[in-house]
């Protein structure tokens, strides 16, 4: 299904439904977590779309920064999204805030690379949150947007931390989350 854009396999027709559900050749989605935008594009265009469709997402340079989510504590499922660009590539910063079971909230934070899983293995991110005495600490490969949030939380590729633990870390109702990107 995917030769146009550049898949060269040749397979059985019963491998091929399983092949085009994870071919790096289909079509990336919006990777914004907590919008229903179904935009649908090549990789190329990912940034565009994004930079113009949702434009509230800040960018920020370098290979360290600082991830600031505000006001933590807003009530049921929230998604904080951040860019950040270093190394030729852009990665989405993403914490996200939902309900496991009654009551109980957790924050699932992670990296996602603007790229195929190939490229995605090529990087490892850090994200480190600091109190007065107490440090935080998760390190690990991007996933890339083609697996998407989801993903990452469903096979724990991301830092967990529930809602005692963010306010250890908050300030006023923001957690800072130190982020770094490096090469591996």
């Amino acid at each position: 299904q995917y030769a146009t854009t550049g898949c060269s396999l040749t397979l059985h027709h019963t491998e091929k439904p399983k092949h085009e559900a994870i071919c790096e050749y289909r079509p990336y989605s919006c990777p914004c977590p907590g919008t229903s935008c179904d935009w649908e594009g090549s990789l190329e265009a990912v940034m565009s779309h994004l930079m113009h469709a949702h434009k509230s997402i800040t960018t920020l340079q370098g290979e360290d920064i600082i991830f600031l989510a505000t006001d933590i504590n807003l009530p049921g499922a929230v998604d904080w999204v951040m860019m950040q660009s270093c190394f030729g590539h852009h990665f989405m910063l993403v914490l996200k805030k939902q309900e496991k079971c009654e009551g109980h909230q957790q924050f699932f934070a992670t990296v996602l690379l603007i790229g195929t899983r190939k490229q995605a293995e090529n990087f490892q991110y850090r994200l480190e949150l600091h109190g007065s005495c107490h440090r935080l600490t998760w390190e690990a490969s991007p996933c890339s947007i083609h697996d998407g949030v989801a993903v990452a939380i469903r096979s724990s590729n991301c830092l967990v931390f529930d809602t005692a633990t963010a306010h250890l870390f908050a300030d006023n109702g923001n957690l800072g989350i130190n982020v770094t990107i490096s090469m591996c």
